[in-house]
């Protein structure tokens, strides 16, 4: 079992019927994948990487356990959960957890921050652990004390933070991110990038970034699938691909994607979240000019 990938899927498809227009002609079928196959190793940062629509956040609802294939096989460490039960689904939201594009829609807004990070732990049958609550706030860059708000109290790069410390808190071995800082300003996204790169490699997980910016894919991630209308027709090593694009499409991603590496290329992100919170103590008054606030 140790040699297995963390996730392996093989030929995956995925359909969806549309309203049928006819009483004689079937609903038609929309193709959403098509022999869509991938293996990520254990430890490894792994990005998926696409136009809207390409079908790359539906591969990743179908890795997370979300959606199911209509056929085709998905593997996570060696266990096969396509199509598999909800109810016997448990032993994966152990294992990997998910952070999605909207934080303020996958937060709880009546849910204080820390209940909302403590919420995985109940869920598995622990108790609040509140050391732990304020363990995973420090981590993100947030002071302890932002676990007694709400998230409408927070900007948009912080709760995306909270996003990736309730991701965090069941301490799962791989974190699956769906166009995470797609919805930041440049300048957030930035340090929210290199915290959770940080992140990954300080706990050892193994990530799948989703996005549709190779540019953010290339400093997140080592390697990469290129997807264009739910197939893969590109993958390999980040900075080979990005350097000597193959396929047309890939060609027309990395002559696209925007430049960030300006502001991609600063602080190590354990260094940032240490900054970002001791400005948070001093108030925003005395906080470097620059700096996130």
């Amino acid at each position: 079992m140790s040699d297995q990938p963390a996730i392996r899927v093989t030929d995956v498809t995925r359909d969806y019927r549309r309203a049928r227009t006819s009483l004689v002609k079937p609903a038609p079928v929309v193709p959403a994948l098509r022999g869509v196959s991938l293996s990520v190793d254990k430890g490894r940062r792994f990005g998926i990487v696409g136009e809207s629509g390409c079908g790359k956040s539906t591969l990743l609802r179908i890795i997370a356990g979300l959606d199911q294939p209509t056929s085709g096989s998905v593997q996570i460490g060696g266990v096969e959960i396509a199509r598999l039960p909800e109810r016997r689904l448990g032993f994966l939201r152990s294992q990997l957890q998910m952070v999605f594009q909207d934080p303020m829609g996958s937060l709880d807004p009546r849910m204080r921050v820390g209940d909302i990070i403590a919420e995985p732990l109940v869920a598995q049958g622990h108790r609040k652990n509140r050391a732990r609550v304020h363990e995973l706030l420090e981590a993100v860059g947030l002071r302890p004390d932002a676990a007694d708000r709400f998230p409408h109290q927070f900007s948009g790069g912080q709760r995306q933070r909270i996003s990736i410390a309730r991701a965090l808190a069941p301490e799962p071995q791989i974190l699956v991110a769906d166009e995470p800082v797609s919805a930041l300003d440049v300048s957030v996204r930035a340090q929210v990038l290199n915290l959770l790169a940080d992140l990954v490699d300080r706990l050892s997980l193994t990530l799948v970034f989703v996005s549709h910016d190779l540019t953010v894919v290339r400093h997140v991630c080592d390697s990469v699938a290129v997807m264009s209308l739910g197939e893969v027709v590109e993958s390999g090593p980040t900075s080979q691909v990005y350097q000597a694009p193959q396929h047309p499409y890939t060609r027309q991603l990395v002559a696209a994607a925007p430049r960030l590496q300006a502001a991609l290329s600063g602080r190590s992100a354990s260094v940032l979240a240490a900054d970002t919170l001791a400005a948070r103590r001093r108030g925003p008054q005395d906080a470097p000019a620059g700096r996130y606030r």
